[in-house]
């Protein structure tokens, strides 16, 4: 009973090698890293069809795909790549750190002191050494 040009979620996800296997994509949508149209995906038998925008989160990684087609077949990447455009931002070098980033609370070399800055420490203290 599914509609034409329409596939679930889970599938899809399958089929267009997001996921290694339908049943990670389902804990995947239930999990709430992914969305449909910028809507939360409730469910693995949520439908998607052509047009579509399916913002997925993976590990570190965010992708952005607009749905091309559904898929019959997990096949190879070739063919699981025309079941989707790629509209991801591109990331941020990796010497550059993101804006919207916490700044480090320690400065640099501010860790654990030196056996001569514990002395140092210990003199102000009044605490001579034997």
């Amino acid at each position: 009973m599914v509609a034409e040009g329409r596939q679930r979620i889970d599938k899809w996800l399958f089929f267009s090698r997001a996921v290694k296997s339908r049943s990670l994509a389902a804990k995947l949508v239930v999990a709430g890293r992914v969305r449909i149209n910028r809507d939360k995906a409730a469910q693995a038998s949520d439908m998607v069809r052509p047009g579509d925008v399916l913002t997925i989160t993976l590990e570190r990684r965010i992708f952005v795909w607009k749905v091309l087609g559904t898929g019959t077949r997990r096949g190879p990447a070739e063919e699981a790549r025309t079941l989707y455009e790629d509209i991801s931002p591109p990331p941020a070098p990796k010497g550059e750190a993101v804006p919207d980033a916490i700044p480090p609370l320690r400065e640099a070399g501010s860790g654990r002191p030196t056996k001569k800055e514990r002395r140092e420490t210990d003199r102000l203290h009044g605490e001579d050494e034997p």
